[in-house]
């Protein structure tokens, strides 16, 4: 399967590790406008063509599927460009900065037919696929997940710590991650609520915010967010159900003393951007739909669309 992958930043960096791993899958294209860091790139990765941009790419022969690693707001954009040229496309998370964008790519998605896939890594980290196994199985069912997601990001700079010509957002990117996870292992967010800390002056973003929810089956979340935090970066869950607690950080998890638990044998790799991107060709060679379509995890814009509309009217 032949491969573009769009963006040489942190992101596309994980995916080219990524996609070493799965056979008879190889990025043969990288769409980078940054010469320099382009060929940089495709040297260190054995990619035979480099293009400045997307729709380049698309008119390359023989290619099968796209994996957008490139900047929030052009997302929905770049997914539709994509569909519309026939190809298959991973996007990665958030599929879009606003509801009307989330809502245009899976009207085309659907009079596509293709595989249109979003990079909510969290559905495939084994610390996640635990937990959820559990749920799926009876085993454990959840009453509270409190989640800490925490950054230092005074300036835009990517998790590399390297500038970016565009700024992050706590609501359309990070919160989502949590949003869609709840939602997987709880069910359908039937409550939202919202409140945000001052904008940034000069990044025009809200840098600390707290967002309720509430599913179907009565669990709560609590999502704190900042990009304040001076201390250790990342996004830890700690899920309270009946039968224990665990903590998850990334692919690893504990339980609630902090004892290990093996998730080794959760899948086949333990490596949840390699499983990801393994779910998006498997499902384009077997025709189904992935885990993490767009239609899947679709409605989590839906709950996001909600919450800017909340703090735009507080």
């Amino acid at each position: 399967m032949r491969i573009a992958l769009a963006g040489a930043g942190a992101f596309g960096e994980k995916h080219l590790d990524g996609l070493k791993s799965i056979e008879g899958a190889s990025a043969t294209c990288l769409i980078e406008p940054n010469a320099e860091l382009g060929r940089a790139f495709a040297e260190r990765y054995g990619i035979e063509t480099v293009v400045a941009d997307l729709e380049t790419a698309l008119a390359l022969p023989n290619l099968d599927a796209v994996i957008l690693c490139t900047p929030t707001p052009l997302h929905a954009a770049q997914a539709l460009q994509c569909l519309e040229a026939g190809k298959h496309v991973q996007v990665e998370i958030p599929l879009a900065d606003s509801w009307k964008g989330a809502q245009a790519v899976l009207a085309k998605q659907q009079e596509t037919g293709l595989i249109c896939m979003v990079g909510h890594t969290r559905r495939f980290n084994p610390s996640h696929q635990y937990v959820h196994n559990r749920v799926k199985a009876g085993k454990f069912s959840l009453q509270q997940l409190d989640v800490q997601t925490y950054f230092f990001r005074r300036k835009n700079i990517n998790a590399k710590g390297e500038p970016r010509s565009w700024t992050d957002h706590l609501l359309w990117h990070h919160a989502a991650h949590t949003v869609d996870l709840f939602a997987y292992q709880a069910g359908r967010i039937v409550a939202a609520h919202a409140v945000q800390g001052p904008i940034h002056p000069e990044l025009g973003i809200a840098m600390d915010m707290s967002i309720q929810l509430k599913s179907e089956t009565g669990a709560i979340c609590t999502l704190s967010l900042s990009f304040n935090n001076d201390g250790p970066l990342g996004t830890f869950f700690r899920y309270i159900g009946d039968t224990g607690t665990y903590i998850a950080r990334y692919d690893d998890l504990v339980n609630g003393k902090e004892e290990v638990v093996d998730v080794s044998k959760v899948d086949v790799s333990m490596n949840g951007i390699e499983l990801q991107d393994r779910e998006f060709i498997s499902a384009i060679r077997e025709g189904r739909e992935p885990n993490s379509s767009v239609g899947k995890v679709f409605d989590c814009y839906r709950v996001l669309g909600d919450l800017e509309a909340q703090l735009a009217g507080a």
